[in-house]
């Protein structure tokens, strides 16, 4: 893991120069989003004002990401421990979003954004479910980047599932490339750059499959304050890495 984070916030340029040149932009980029709390709790505010900041970040990081040129990025937004909270916090989470669903869903559409969740969607709140639906329709004729967002998501529970998929199918044998096509991201491509903020050095149980040889970044910035030259610092890290996949 590498941990390292640039200062200024910067303005939004178009791209980021030489990486699509030169072949070395990741293709999939997935990002912990840590730190909301913690940073509502540095400056006197409660907690929700952190996930509701964080918000705010999920969209202009979006739209950077487009702009740069990824092409999938995979966000994640709730885990199946995060129910483990208190459930003010929670009911609170899942207002923020639905809202963020019924509002944003505007600028993807801007931006040329197509939607996918991932996760024990069955299990959301009903108005998350029919927010998230509702966004899903209306960007799936979308062809920019590819936005997921790990909803009730647990990779552990993933794989169970998905070995319980391969069963209930009378699959004869298991290999990784039928395993890999149950699990929720089914058809999307590894991660290749995993990016973490707030600093902590762990997975939290996310894309544990799926990030087997993903290069692995974290930075000390909270969520909220994640901003474009946050994530060309890791673009950039990312570049100057010899990918070898167990080989030479």
């Amino acid at each position: 893991m590498t941990a390292s984070a640039p200062s200024g916030r910067g303005e939004p340029r178009p791209r980021v120069p030489g990486f699509s040149e030169r072949g070395s932009l990741p293709r999939h980029v997935a990002i912990i989003m840590d730190g909301n709390g913690r940073w509502a709790q540095a400056r006197g505010l409660p907690r929700v004002a952190g996930h509701k900041a964080g918000v705010d970040t999920v969209r202009e990081i979006v739209r950077d990401a487009g702009e740069i040129g990824i092409k999938v990025l995979t966000l994640y937004a709730f885990s199946t421990e995060n129910w483990l909270r208190p459930r003010s916090e929670v009911s609170q989470l899942w207002r923020i979003m639905a809202h963020a669903l019924k509002i944003e869903t505007a600028h993807l559409q801007k931006n040329n954004v197509r939607l996918r969740a991932l996760g024990r969607l069955d299990g959301l709140p009903d108005p998350v479910r029919a927010e998230l639906a509702r966004s899903i329709e209306r960007l799936k004729g979308n062809t920019g980047l590819n936005l997921n967002l790990a909803l009730n998501y647990g990779s552990r529970q993933e794989i169970v599932d998905a070995v319980s998929s391969l069963i209930s199918s009378g699959a004869r044998e298991v290999t990784e490339e039928a395993l890999a096509s149950r699990l929720y991201t089914g058809g999307l491509p590894d991660p290749d750059l995993l990016i973490r903020t707030s600093g902590e050095m762990r997975l939290s149980n996310f894309l544990l499959w799926q990030s087997a040889y993903a290069e692995i970044y974290v930075t000390p910035v909270f969520w909220p304050d994640f901003r474009r030259p946050h994530l060309e610092a890791a673009l950039a890290d990312y570049a100057r890495r010899q990918r070898r996949f167990g080989g030479l």
